[in-house]
């Protein structure tokens, strides 16, 4: 399994990011996916989460409204597309599979926010 997450980066307040979570080595299309975040010194959370077909998602209250969880299961890709990002957003951000009998983690991409 690889899981190769990129997009992140330093951002203004009130600017935009788009994250991508790139896989392979498993059956993508049977598996949920998902974002999780984990800021200095907190735990990590959900931040949004994507059903195999892509029909149902979840959101954290924080990103209601300004993050999009979306995937291709012809790219194997999952992505995130983050609008009016706070300096409450910066953290790593991480990439989820959970299929139903494993799950396993990428290594993370940075997101800063900040003027």
């Amino acid at each position: 399994v690889q899981v190769v997450e990129s997009g992140g980066g330093l951002v203004q307040p009130g600017g935009s990011l788009r994250l991508s979570c790139r896989t392979s080595g498993f059956s993508f299309s049977l598996c949920a996916m998902s974002w999780y975040r984990q800021a200095p010194k907190k735990e990590r959370e959900l931040v949004a989460g994507i059903s195999d077909t892509g029909g149902g998602t979840n959101y954290a209250d924080s990103v209601k409204g300004r993050f999009t969880i979306s995937r291709d299961n012809t790219e194997r890709t999952v992505y995130l597309q983050m609008n009016n990002l706070k300096p409450e957003d910066t953290a790593v951000y991480y990439c989820n599979i959970q299929c139903r009998l494993w799950a396993s983690w990428g290594q993370g991409t940075q997101v800063t926010v900040s003027s």
